[in-house]
C-alpha cells in the first residue's frame, strides 16, 4: 500500500433519469484522509454523503474526478482496493437466517481469513458489541439495534486497513453507541483508518480527528471539531425563545442564528451580563451554554442537520 488511505480531486456525480432532469449528487469533492485518522462527513439527508462513500468503496462510478485508496484507484482498479476495506452500508441488515456469531465468522472466512482467527475475531466483536448474550439468535429475532450492532461487529471484526461506516450507530441506545464509539478508537490505535458518516453530532466530536462538513455535494469547511467551533465568532450561545423582534438589537452582540423562530446569539464571555439584561427588560427567556459543532454546523449551513 501506498500514499494516503484516501484522497479524492473534484470527485463528481451526476444521475440521469430519462424524462427528468439530472441530478447532481456531488459537485467536485476534493479530500483527504490520513492512515490512522477517524474522519467525519457531517451533512443534511441528500448533501451526498452516502454517495461518497458508495464511490470510494466501488461500489458506484463517478461521473467524473477521481478517487484513490492507498494509491489504488477506486474507479479503474477496484479488484486493488476492495481487499483493503470494509463498509457499514447505511440500509445494510445482517442476513436473516443466520446468527450474529454466523454472520461475523462467515464475512470473515469469505475474506479469506483462517478458522481459528475468523473464529478468534468473531468472539472478540460479539463482545466489543454487547452480542455475547444473542450470538446464537436468528437475525430475524433480533431488535433493529441489534441488528445494527452486528453489522458493526461484522466489520470491525475484519481489522480491514480501511473501514467505510454509513450511520454506523443508527438506531442504537445511548449506551451502545458508546460501546461502539471505544471500538472505533481501538481500531484506529491498532492501525486502521476510518472514514463514517453520521446525523449524531455528539458522535462526529466525540469521534473525529477531523470532519468535513458537505452540502449539496459540495464541501462547504473541513477542520477539527474545535476548529469548527472557534469559527462561529465566540464561546459561549444564548438561544433566545420568543426573540425574534429583537433580533436587530442581539446583532450588536454578536453572530445571530434563527433555528425554528428560537434565536441563538454567539457571544464572548463578556458581553453576557448585558445581553441577559436585555433578554430580561424584554420578558423572554434567555439560556447560556458552550458552543457546540451543532452552532458551527448551523452557521455554516444555515439549517440545523436534521432539517429536510
Amino acid at each position: 500500500m501506498t500514499g494516503e488511505a484516501l484522497r479524492s480531486e473534484d470527485l463528481r456525480k451526476v444521475y440521469t433519469t430519462r424524462g427528468a432532469p439530472p441530478v447532481e449528487a456531488l459537485a467536485g469533492v476534493s479530500m483527504e484522509v490520513r492512515r490512522g485518522e477517524r474522519v467525519a462527513l457531517l451533512g443534511r439527508n441528500g448533501a451526498g454523503k452516502t454517495t461518497f462513500l458508495r464511490i470510494a468503496s466501488t461500489l458506484l462510478r463517478p461521473t467524473s474526478g477521481s478517487i484513490e485508496v492507498f494509491g489504488f484507484d477506486a474507479a479503474r482498479t477496484p479488484e486493488r482496493v476492495r481487499p483493503y476495506i470494509a463498509i457499514v452500508p447505511q440500509e445494510g441488515k445482517p442476513f436473516f437466517h443466520l446468527t450474529p456469531r454466523e454472520q461475523v465468522y462467515t464475512y470473515l472466512r469469505a475474506r479469506g481469513l483462517s478458522r481459528e482467527v475468523a473464529k478468534s475475531r468473531t468472539e472478540e466483536a460479539l463482545e466489543a458489541m454487547g452480542l455475547t448474550e444473542f450470538a446464537d439468535r436468528l437475525a430475524i429475532t433480533l431488535s433493529g439495534g441489534q441488528r445494527q450492532r452486528t453489522m458493526v461487529a461484522t466489520v470491525i471484526a475484519t481489522e480491514a486497513p480501511l473501514l467505510f461506516l454509513d450511520e454506523p450507530t443508527i438506531g442504537m441506545d445511548p449506551f451502545a453507541r458508546r460501546s461502539v464509539w471505544e471500538s472505533f478508537r481501538k481500531l484506529t490505535t491498532r492501525g486502521s483508518t476510518i472514514l463514517l458518516t453520521t446525523h449524531y453530532l455528539d458522535e462526529a466530536e466525540a469521534l473525529s480527528h477531523r470532519l468535513y462538513i458537505i452540502e449539496n455535494g459540495r464541501v462547504l469547511r473541513s477542520g477539527t471539531a474545535d476548529d469548527l467551533k472557534r469559527s462561529v465568532g465566540g464561546t459561549l450561545k444564548v438561544a433566545v425563545d420568543g426573540g425574534e423582534r429583537l433580533a436587530e438589537t442581539f446583532r450588536s452582540f454578536g453572530s445571530v442564528m434563527d433555528d425554528a423562530g428560537r434565536l441563538t446569539v454567539i457571544i464572548q464571555p463578556e458581553r453576557l451580563p448585558e445581553i441577559m439584561n436585555v433578554a430580561t427588560q424584554a420578558h423572554v427567556t434567555a439560556t447560556v451554554g458552550p458552543v457546540t459543532l451543532e452552532e458551527a454546523f448551523l452557521r455554516v449551513v444555515g439549517r440545523s442537520i436534521n432539517e429536510d
